[in-house]
């Protein structure tokens, strides 16, 4: 019987830990905190999104970073599989809108609850308030071999021998949940390349403060958003965002976050949102020419109140450039038509994303291309293996990372500690 150490008790520690247990391993699981799966807990806000029920092409769509390195992982163990293991550990779930996947009960501990009681049955053993230091590494016949870890015990280092070891760390997303990539450095020390690494699925911060404290809480639905960078269109799709005290959030805008990233760091980009997308710029013209028709002798400030959420009017009347008081019957045309194009696209400046703190993971990672995509072993360093959000891994919001964390971290579990 082999011996398998498992740094980090998250996602994917928790199922790299179970598959290695199930796979005639003894595993030992280590984690810093006092309790496992503390990220997990607020997942899905405090609900647990565990994954997708979307077929293969939707789950491979939805991977914005290193996708073909998810093809071993995915078919190895695909979402459906991950739904059985839940269901097999007396969690009932649930598909909702965009197919999320969700526990019945709406409660993320009952996800932690179900991994828990796993882990359990197949003998793993737990250390809790542990917390690992770094990789034992020693070079044999010009081989770099994982040979266990080090934890800090009384001030003092204590090696911890073993035959293989699972890094799943996490990223740096959340730092209060204990995830501040002490991953990466070990990565580094071990001689592998770890990718930039940037806070993703993130709200953005934007330049036009007054305007969005003034919206702050409104939720659009159903508008068409754009981002550039000069001419170069980064990011487009159709959704629901939200307006903050600091910018703009919601899935439409978390979404963005992660085909942004790089390019916000150099420099401030052009966010332009359709507000009636389902309408050409023709038939909003003649939408709101009937409103003025209706409303004919009405200030302007009062004929658009069908058009636009309370707290959106205000803004969208000032910005406009027409006079708050003006009869409607006075408007000319081209000021209606500025209106019109003012709809179409209301323009704001996103200047920065928010931190680690408000991410809901890390964009980057230990780089794939020293990862076996079949095993996830490192490609040299022996029995030194790596799963979910420490790698160089990322997807949209929907379940679909966590969906990353349990097959990548299946893979590792499958394969540590096999006999070549």
């Amino acid at each position: 019987m082999k011996k398998c150490l498992i740094a980090g008790g998250g996602a994917a520690g928790m199922m790299a830990a179970i598959t290695a247990a199930r796979n005639g391993n003894q595993v030992i699981l280590f984690e810093k905190n006092e309790k496992l799966g503390k990220k997990l807990f607020i997942t899905g806000k405090g609900r647990c999104n565990v994954t997708n029920a979307g077929d293969m092409d939707e789950l491979f769509g939805a991977v914005i970073t290193n996708k073909k390195f998810m093809f071993s992982s995915f078919y190895g163990f695909t979402n459906e599989d991950m739904m059985q293991f839940l269901e097999d550990a007396g969690l009932h779930l649930k598909i909702e809108r965009g197919k999320r996947v969700f526990p019945v009960s709406n409660h993320s501990s009952d996800v932690i609850a179900a991994l828990e009681r796993t882990l359990k049955k197949e003998n793993v053993k737990v250390h809790f308030r542990k917390e690992v230091k770094g990789l034992n590494l020693v070079t044999e016949d010009d081989k770099t071999i994982c040979k266990g870890i080090f934890l800090e015990e009384n001030g003092k280092k204590t090696a911890i021998a073993a035959d293989c070891v699972i890094v799943a760390t996490g990223g740096m997303s959340y730092p209060s949940t204990g995830s501040t990539g002490d991953g990466y450095q070990w990565a580094q020390d071990a001689g592998l390349k770890v990718t930039a690494l940037l806070p993703a699925l993130v709200p953005f911060e934007a330049a036009e403060l007054e305007t969005v404290k003034s919206l702050q809480g409104l939720s659009l639905k159903n508008v068409e958003a754009a981002i550039s960078n000069g001419k170069k269109e980064l990011y487009r799709d159709f959704g629901e965002m939200l307006f903050t005290h600091f910018g703009v959030s919601g899935p439409l805008m978390l979404s963005a976050s992660s085909f942004c990233a790089k390019a916000i760091g150099k420099t401030p980009l052009k966010l332009s949102i359709d507000l009636k997308p389902a309408l050409t710029e023709e038939q909003l013209d003649k939408r709101i020419l009937r409103e003025f028709d209706a409303n004919h002798n009405k200030q302007f400030k009062n004929a658009v109140d069908s058009l636009f959420p309370a707290k959106l009017k205000p803004v969208m009347t000032e910005l406009s450039g027409i006079a708050e008081e003006k009869k409607v019957n006075e408007i000319t045309k081209e000021e209606r038509m500025r209106f019109v194009r003012l709809i179409k696209d209301f323009k704001m400046t996103l200047t920065s994303l928010r931190s680690y703190s408000e991410a809901i993971i890390t964009k980057g990672g230990v780089s794939v291309k020293e990862i076996h995509p079949g095993t996830m072993e490192s490609k040299f360093v022996k029995n030194l293996y790596f799963s979910g959000e420490v790698l160089d891994l990322d997807a949209l919001t929907g379940g679909y990372n966590l969906q990353i964390a349990w097959s990548t971290a299946y893979l590792a579990g499958m394969n540590a500690g096999r006999e070549e």
